[in-house]
């Protein structure tokens, strides 16, 4: 479990866990905040192990070297990165603190929650696939946020029914990050989660 110290503004709670019987976590990802802007980018290389981990580091050390760009430039690089590397799936958020809006890129099943104050629930559908460095389309979804919403991004290792009742009933992070810990049934899979609250205005 990792409880991320740098962020400033967004408080965030990071856990990471691997395939039961592995050592290596074929998940990666990477969180940067800024004044104007906060960056999450979760990889989720195809398979387990060591190989899997090296196509998602190699998402991750992108967006660490690129995180100034928009997340479709991001995700371009991301995609070039994982040529040669099993491939992964790809999710990136960029939090615009300055008109209030997230844009949100991803390919593959990596899920993306965002919950308001008020109880509304938005939920950009996943586009099916991998990068693994071929020529593709990639898409961008911008929303506009409420201050005080929750978000929860999370790779495929974490089966959450009910999502909304997760939220509704978790007031801050530390309660959500509870309730997660609470839904990890299976260690099957490698499990990587990031839940987020950002502030009230």
């Amino acid at each position: 479990m990792t409880v991320d110290p740098n962020t400033k503004l967004i408080q965030t709670h990071i856990y990471q866990e691997p395939k039961q019987g592995n050592v290596c976590c074929g998940d990666s990802y990477y969180v940067k905040e800024t004044d104007d802007y906060f960056l999450c980018a979760v990889a989720d290389g195809l398979g387990s192990g060591e190989q899997a981990r090296a196509a998602s580091v190699a998402v991750t050390d992108v967006a660490k070297a690129h995180h100034h760009l928009d997340v479709d430039e991001i995700i371009s690089k991301c995609n070039k990165a994982t040529r040669h590397t099993r491939g992964a799936a790809v999710a990136i958020l960029k939090i615009d603190k300055k008109h209030n809006e997230f844009h949100y890129t991803n390919v593959g099943n990596i899920r993306f929650y965002l919950y308001s104050p008020e109880g509304k629930l938005t939920y950009p559908l996943p586009i099916q696939g991998f990068l693994s460095g071929k020529i593709q389309k990639f898409r961008t979804q911008t929303f506009p946020y409420d201050s005080g919403s929750k978000f929860l991004i999370h790779t495929d290792g974490l089966e959450l029914k009910e999502i909304k009742s997760v939220f509704a009933n978790s007031m801050n992070v530390d309660q959500l990050a509870t309730r997660l810990q609470a839904a990890i049934r299976s260690h099957n899979d490698d499990i990587t989660y990031i839940a987020g609250h950002l502030p009230t205005a």
